[in-house]
């Protein structure tokens, strides 16, 4: 057991999970107060001393199916009394596409069985139709370097689960008259049901895949890069969904954080106060006063490109732009793909996000010739329309690849951009390598900018963030 652990905490750091050498020693102390043969007890005990962050659970969970997976037990002994099969009568192989309704099993059967342990909540009977289900209609080959996902697919395909689930609703309801209400909370009940059968097939394959490939082997094939390492320019549909759900608790942590900060922060010596206080210690200045501090939140003014090599990258900052509004005095947004147009009211209070994004790619004018990306145009455009009200306060933030499809750069005018305003920061998605590679003009723009940054996934963008919000301000070194 302690290999096992130690190869599991192994992967855990593979997977890009901090687990430090005092976290290892805690979870070896937890471990011997539980029963290692309660699977759930055992999970949430190595859960709890090892993950720090709720971001990295699904690495977790993952990681766990692998290394703490039964073998499923062999199959059952012939009858003594019968002859033994020779070796030319044993399978050599077993097709990917046999024939299901062999007279030995009955998908009907089966299904039936599934059903009535679903309708009565009978998790071995589960397991065993789970089980089952992953010996008859997976066709699992050996030694095949797959995760197991497409298994799953031909399992659950074969099951027909929206049938299962009209069935199973049907036997629930029977008789009853039931009103909208009851009935929705019954289909929900059916849907987490169905979902713990998948859960049940989903770990049997990977226990078969374990005890046919070994723990090391599957882990690699499994591995997923954290979803703060995600490439944000190519991520999935799924690890977009997680990077937004970590945008509220990151706000939040940067809100406190800087409220902190403000509180800590002390005024200017207010020498003639100081003076007099020192007349009551012989002219010592023994206690020192200092003017109250009036902070200021600064004004930010987001410029995203939102063309279509940018869609990912650009949606993403501005649902983190428009979470961090409530920490800034103003927050504009600005969105351009050849030419510029304001959005900032597109994100008003009560707005959902995802009907903000919708209205700018419909109602926003950011096409002006012919849809392609125009960095020079636009930053004129920004400049011809709302220069006049940039302040020194005014922090503008540049969101793209500078990708300018062999147009003139036109980067002057990010030059008068600059004198106006306070900072001007550039979030680049693309790896600092292929800046100046192609069409791309970085180094053109980077020369009127503060600072630029590579900021390709969401740990990127935290490290910026924290940056961003320090009292004493943005840096200024150019670069």
């Amino acid at each position: 057991m302690v290999g096992v652990i130690t190869g599991f905490i192994d992967e855990l750091r593979e997977a890009g999970v901090p687990v430090s050498m005092v976290e290892t020693i805690d979870a070896m102390q937890a471990v011997e107060a539980v029963d290692v043969g309660e699977r759930v007890a055992l999970r949430e005990t190595l859960r709890a001393t090892l993950v720090k962050n709720q971001r990295h659970e699904r690495a977790f969970d993952t990681a766990f199916d692998i290394y703490f997976s039964t073998v499923p037990p062999p199959p059952s002994q012939p009858d003594e009394t019968e002859d033994p099969l020779s070796p030319d009568d044993l399978p050599q192989s077993l097709p990917a596409d046999r024939d299901f309704d062999q007279p030995e099993f009955s998908l009907d059967q089966l299904l039936e069985s599934l059903l009535e342990a679903l309708a009565g909540l009978d998790s071995d009977a589960m397991r065993r139709g789970a089980r089952e289900a992953v010996e008859q209609l997976a066709g699992m080959e050996p030694g095949r370097p797959v995760g197991g996902t497409y298994y799953l697919y031909r399992t659950l395909r074969r099951l027909d689960l929206a049938e299962l689930e009209a069935q199973l609703i049907e036997a629930m309801i029977g008789d009853q008259d039931l009103t909208d209400f009851e009935r929705r909370l019954l289909e929900e009940d059916v849907q987490a049901r169905l979902e713990a059968l998948r859960e049940e097939i989903q770990e049997e394959i990977r226990r078969r895949l374990v005890a046919d490939r070994g723990r090391e082997a599957v882990a690699r094939t499994l591995r997923r890069p954290l979803v703060e390492d995600v490439d944000l320019m190519h991520a999935t549909s799924n690890e977009l969904a997680d990077m937004e759900a970590a945008i509220g608790p990151l706000t939040r942590k940067l809100a406190a954080r800087l409220a902190r900060r403000r509180k800590r922060r002390t005024g200017r010596l207010d020498f003639r106060r100081t003076v007099r206080r020192s007349l009551a210690t012989g002219g010592v200045p023994a206690d020192p006063q200092f003017r109250h501090p009036r902070p200021h939140r600064p004004e930010v003014w987001l410029l995203c490109d939102i063309s279509g090599s940018m869609a990912t990258f650009s949606r993403f900052t501005l649902q983190f732009t428009h979470a961090m509004s409530t920490h800034f005095s103003k927050l504009r947004s600005f969105a351009f793909v050849d030419t510029v147009d304001e959005v900032t009211d597109f994100f008003g209070p009560g707005i959902d996000f995802g009907s903000a994004v919708g209205r700018i790619t419909t109602e926003a004018e950011v096409v002006w010739l012919d849809g392609h990306s125009d960095y020079g145009n636009s930053l004129e455009t920004f400049y011809a329309r709302y220069g006049s009200q940039l302040t020194p306060r005014t922090t503008v933030l540049i969101t793209g690849d500078a990708r300018n499809n062999y147009r003139p750069p036109r980067d002057a005018v990010l030059d008068d951009v600059a004198k106006a305003a306070r900072a001007v920061i550039w979030l680049n998605p693309e790896p600092h390598t292929y800046w100046d590679t192609g069409d791309s003009t970085m180094s053109h723009y980077a020369k009127h900018c503060t600072s630029v940054h590579e900021v390709r996934t969401l740990r990127q963008l935290e490290e910026f963030v924290e940056n961003l919000t320090l009292p004493a301000g943005i840096g200024s070194q150019k670069g």
